[in-house]
C-alpha cells in the first residue's frame, strides 16, 4: 500500500507540473497511446461513467492500445485534505470504430476505497456511436442498492445548432426507506436534460433534472443528480487559454 501512494504522489506531482499545458501529457510508445494528468481522460462508457467530483489533488493515467483495447485509473482524491479520503477509480475496456461512423464500446469500472472496502462499488457500461450521436447503458451494484443507467446523446442539432444530452437512471434499494406514516421507498428513478451551444467564444448551457420522487419522499433520494425535485441551471464559461 504504502509503494502505491507513493507512486500515486508521484503521478500527482508530475500531473500539476502539466496543468499549463491542457492538464496532460500525451505520448505514443509503438503501439500504445499513454496520457497522465489533473483531469480525465476518456468519458468512459460514452458519458454514461463520469469521475466524481476532484478535489483539490488528483490525476491519473491511461494507456490505449491500436487493437482497441485500454486501461487507467483516475484519483478523484488523494485523501490528504481534511475530511477526504483516498479513492481509485480503476477501468479497462475496449472500443472499436468501423469506418468513420459506426462505433461501440464496453468495459468496466471499479471504485476502490483503501481502508472502507464496504464502500466499493463495481460498474459495467457499454455504448455505441454513430457519427457524432452516442447510445449507452450502465449497470452497477453499489453498497445497499442496484443502479442503471441509459444515455442518448444527441450531438449537435441543427439550425440552433444546440448540444443535447439526455440521462434517465433507475435506483433499487436492497432496505426500503420507511417513512412515519408507513410509506416506504424501495426504488426510484431520476432523469436529466443538458443544452449547450458556444456562442462568441463563450460555452452557455442550460440543465434541468427531475427525479420519481418529491416533498418528504426526497429524503430517500440518493442518484445522479445534485437536486430530488425539479432543478434548473445555467452556466456560462470562457477558457483563459
Amino acid at each position: 500500500m504504502r509503494h502505491r501512494l507513493f507512486g500515486l504522489l508521484a503521478l500527482l506531482v508530475l500531473s500539476l507540473s502539466l496543468t499549463a499545458h491542457a492538464g496532460y501529457l500525451e505520448r505514443e510508445l509503438g503501439d500504445y497511446d499513454l496520457r497522465l494528468g489533473t483531469s480525465p481522460s476518456r468519458s468512459m462508457a460514452q458519458g454514461l461513467i463520469q469521475p466524481l467530483s476532484a478535489g483539490s489533488f488528483h490525476g491519473g493515467l491511461d494507456l490505449s492500445h491500436a487493437s482497441g483495447w485500454y486501461v487507467g485509473q483516475w484519483t478523484p482524491s488523494m485523501g490528504i485534505t481534511p475530511g477526504s479520503r483516498l479513492e481509485l477509480n480503476t477501468y479497462a475496456g475496449y472500443r472499436q470504430r468501423s469506418g468513420e461512423v459506426l462505433g461501440y464500446e464496453v468495459g468496466s469500472i471499479r471504485y476502490s476505497h483503501p481502508g472502507f472496502s464496504h464502500l466499493d462499488s463495481q460498474e459495467y457500461y457499454a455504448g455505441l456511436t454513430f457519427a457524432e450521436r452516442r447510445l449507452g447503458a450502465a449497470f452497477s451494484q453499489s453498497p445497499g442498492r442496484l443502479n442503471s443507467t441509459l444515455l442518448a446523446d444527441l450531438g449537435r442539432i441543427d439550425p440552433l445548432g444546440l448540444d443535447v444530452i439526455l440521462k434517465y437512471g433507475h435506483h433499487l434499494l436492497d432496505d426500503p426507506v420507511t417513512f412515519s406514516n408507513g410509506h416506504q421507498i424501495t426504488l426510484f428513478n431520476d432523469w436529466s436534460l443538458s443544452v449547450s451551444r458556444p456562442w462568441l467564444g463563450i460555452d452557455l448551457g442550460l440543465f434541468y433534472s427531475d427525479s420519481s420522487l418529491d416533498g418528504d419522499e426526497c429524503a430517500a433520494y440518493s442518484g445522479h443528480n445534485n437536486h430530488c425535485e425539479g432543478w434548473f441551471s445555467f452556466k456560462a464559461s470562457r477558457r483563459l487559454f
